[in-house]
């Protein structure tokens, strides 16, 4: 299945398939019998029968015609589950390079259709462009085994095949596409050290015997929870239909009492609007929880795994045949590309190891989303069905756009983006402060101070960033004590000579970027002070000027660092007071917003987690507990701070380790937060211990802020790996954050914010560019592009013409 991603895979996916297979056949090679150290195996055994494992045994046997081929299948030729397959445009270029016999069988039976209808509380939304190509399972599995049995593949149904050590010791290669049940992984999972991660939705594959005119999400809110129908048509007279909800959900409603007939018949009854009051039908269908399946190693000697063997995607994005086939095309393109079996399985597992990964982010966000859809139930009709389109961040707002610019249009509409003004460059009121588009110059620590004084690099480098269009400029974490810094070469407010400093840079940003607001961000170091500058060694203690660090609790940032002393009642007092004195400079200096910075393991960060926070007083134990100085810290920063301009709070949502922070304790700390006057919650994540374990990808950090957002119904800001301003339309037209907070693109390009509107074609009050500079609001021209086409070609003798 699908759903709305359309072609995801990436050039991994192709890039060692389509020039290397679209050769043909090779000529019977003269290797000897086995190979010991060649490529191009003899002898190849494949453990499973469903479409990796026969696609595989054909590409093989196709590329070299003399191999042995066999494969071992327990089931029945046309035992299968579910109905239908989806496979998207890349999946089939790259089996129509090839091998074109297959490509043309298939498409001789794909039904093909453009649109998605979401139905949501009686309503039904339709996007179109999205190009579905689909046909049955049990056809998809005759093509296959038709096309094995012309190229002379041993094919052997209803065949246990021998253990694997068995068929290793017989032939020269042994793929392992049993699926997700692998009983080769199982036998070899020290080696290949899989990790199988369970979720929280039982889902079951249902069919019914008429086509839908498009790919139909629809949400049933029922008395026991959110049910959720996921349709699509496989055949001209036939749908698959798969029908999803949480474990809690599911036990309520009584599904766990009910056999396979009895459920097939109520999820008719739930959804009898979508089908129309037509019945279901069943295939050994039963109801399961969908496991993500990630290996460590992907081979062992001669034994290689393959598709869901090796990995898995969820069902919501329409991945596990997709990502099948295009491992048989890798694996046998690298077959033929490398001298030894070794360097071949290593180069296929290279090759597509990160085109999985990419795929599996998209796959658990898009998982993710229908596991938590309760959480946008109240959403605005519109912003609802892009969001739900938008759910795995592989369809984008620009790409929805090119697909089905009405459907995007309408959705700006909803949403209140005035006439050709892109989401992001829609204004943000928090509290007194008008920010007049969406985009945040995320803190950055510089390292550029002297003596906590900011001095010239920092007006110039925060002045370049407030004339680049960013409706929010927000300073380096700026510490409220000279024991408070990270580094020699931290930022303060603790001196008076500091506040001058910064009123200095304040004064340049509101005099010549007018409309461009300035934001302070205060913390205290905590157990990561008294260290070296980031390009010296990052966290690496000084080698000598240290000075002695608080915390929480005494424990070391990392072996090594220094050891910090356990903060006692009346020094709680005096780092209270000190954030205050900060905050009544900060107002001074002239900032329009102050973030409290309660993340990455700072001094305040400290007391909330509990892998930083050992306490067994007060500000210990449990939540409430840990929570505790933040509150204190931040109600007295709010009492000095002018009521009129809006406060921030920085949080690390989770600590990415065992143990710590998690994603209930950060919608908690948002709360609580909001009930004393946080107007928004800059949701980060991490840098909290050293031993983290970050799942780095896109828009990594998002889906915390969503949470927050959603289910606290507080603004947010979203960081993270926001690179392009297709994301940040993207994530606040779907209402998963209200801004975004970007760092490393400011970096690069200081003007960031107006080159967007530039590229987006806009050109209104949300993106400003100040009057010296107008004249660089276009692309400058790169070169000649209006050369005289060739009109007439000569052909030499003998040339056709």
């Amino acid at each position: 299945m699908l759903s709305s991603q359309g072609s995801t895979a990436g050039p991994g996916a192709r890039g060692c398939v389509d020039q290397r297979l679209r050769r043909g056949a090779r000529p019977a090679t003269t290797y000897p019998h086995p190979p010991a150290a060649k490529t191009h195996p003899l002898r190849a055994a494949i453990i499973g029968g469903g479409p990796g494992g026969l696609y595989t045994a054909a590409l093989l046997k196709r590329l070299v015609p003399t191999r042995e081929i066999t494969v071992y299948e327990r089931g029945a030729p046309d035992d299968t589950f579910g109905f239908g397959v989806v496979l998207s445009d890349e999946t089939l270029g790259g089996i129509e390079h090839a091998d074109p016999t297959v490509y043309e069988a298939l498409k001789a039976h794909f039904v093909r259709w453009d649109d998605i209808d979401i139905v949501h509380r009686n309503t039904r939304h339709t996007s179109g462009g999205h190009r579905f190509a689909a046909l049955g399972r049990r056809r998809l599995l005759e093509i296959l085994h038709d096309r094995c049995r012309d190229l002379g593949v041993d094919l052997r149904p209803r065949t246990e095949a021998p253990p694997p050590d068995r068929l290793a010791r017989t032939h020269d290669l042994v793929v392992a596409a049993d699926g997700v049940h692998s009983a080769t992984r199982e036998a070899y999972r020290d080696v290949f050290r899989p990790h199988l991660t369970p979720h929280r939705c039982r889902y079951i594959w249902l069919a019914a015997d008429f086509a839908f005119d498009a790919f139909r999400f629809e949400i049933a809110e029922t008395e026991h929870g959110v049910m959720q129908l996921h349709g699509y048509p496989y055949a001209p007279d036939a749908s698959t239909v798969i029908v999803e909800m949480r474990e809690e959900v599911w036990r309520a409603a009584g599904f766990d009492e009910l056999d396979e007939a009895e459920s097939t018949a109520r999820c008719a009854e739930v959804f009898a609007d979508a089908l129309g009051g037509r019945p279901l039908r069943s295939n050994k269908s039963a109801w399961t929880t969908f496991r993500t399946v990630v290996n460590e190693r992907w081979s062992h000697g001669n034994i290689v795994l393959l598709g869901d063997a090796a990995h898995t995607a969820h069902f919501s994005i329409g991945s596990g045949t997709k990502l099948a086939v295009e491992d048989a095309l890798a694996l046998a393109a690298c077959l033929e590309e490398r001298p030894a079996l070794q360097e071949a399985l290593s180069a296929y597992e290279a090759e597509r190891r990160p085109v999985v990964a990419s795929t599996q982010r998209a796959a658990k966000a898009s998982l993710e989303w229908f596991e938590d859809l309760d959480r946008y139930l109240g959403q605005p009709p519109r912003q609802f069905a892009f969001n739900l389109l938008t759910r795995s961040r592989r369809v984008t707002h620009e790409n929805l756009r090119l697909r089905d610019a009405g459907f995007t249009d309408s959705v700006e509409r909803e949403f209140g983006c005035p006439p050709g003004t892109p989401p992001m460059f829609t204004p943000f009121r928090l509290r007194g402060l008008t920010l007049r588009n969406r985009v945040v110059v995320s803190p950055m620590d510089m390292y550029s101070a002297t003596d906590g004084v900011p001095g010239d690099f920092h007006l110039v480098h925060l002045g370049a960033r407030a004339l680049g269009g960013a409706a929010l400029v927000m300073t380096e974490m700026v510490c409220v004590s000279a024991e408070g810094r990270i580094t020699p070469g931290c930022a303060g407010l603790y001196t008076g000579r500091q506040g001058e400093a910064w009123r200095r840079i304040t004064d340049f940003v509101h005099d010549s970027a007018p409309g461009t607001a300035i934001g302070v961000q205060l913390g205290h170091s905590g157990r990561k002070g008294s260290t070296k500058l980031m390009w010296e060694g990052m966290d690496e203690p000084l080698p000598e000027g240290n000075w002695p660090l608080v915390a929480p609790s005494p424990l070391p940032y990392r072996p090594g660092s220094q050891i910090p002393r356990e903060l006692s009642r009346a020094q709680l007092t005096d780092v209270r007071e000190q954030f205050r004195s900060a905050a009544e400079r900060a107002a001074h200096a002239g900032f329009d917003l102050l973030e409290l910075h309660c993340a990455h393991g700072y001094l305040l960060s400290g007391f909330l987690s509990p892998l930083t926070n050992r306490r067994t007083d007060a500000y210990g134990g449990s939540l409430e507990n840990r929570l505790r100085f933040p509150l204190e810290v931040f109600d007295a920063v709010r009492e000095v701070w002018p009521a009129e301009r809006p406060m921030t709070v920085r949080i690390s949502a989770t600590d990415w380790a065992e143990g710590g922070t998690s994603a209930e304790d950060a919608v908690e700390t948002a709360r609580a937060f909001a009930a004393h006057g946080a107007d928004a919650i800059d949701v980060s994540t991490g840098q909290v211990v050293a031993g983290e374990r970050p799942e780095f990808g896109r828009s990594y950090q998002t889906p915390y802020a969503d949470r927050i957002r959603n289910e606290a119904g507080v603004p947010v800001i979203a960081v993270g790996a926001i690179s392009s301003w297709d994301d940040v339309n993207s994530l606040v037209l779907a209402g998963r954050t209200d801004l975004c907070a970007l760092a490393r693109p400011h970096l690069y390009d200081p003007h960031w914010t107006l080159h967007a509107a530039a590229e987006q074609g806009y050109d209104g009050p949300g993106a400003v560019w100040p009057a010296p500079y107008r004249a660089g609001s276009r692309p400058p021209r790169t070169g000649r592009t209006d050369a005289p086409k060739p009109r007439l070609t000569l052909h030499g003798p003998g040339q056709d013409v």
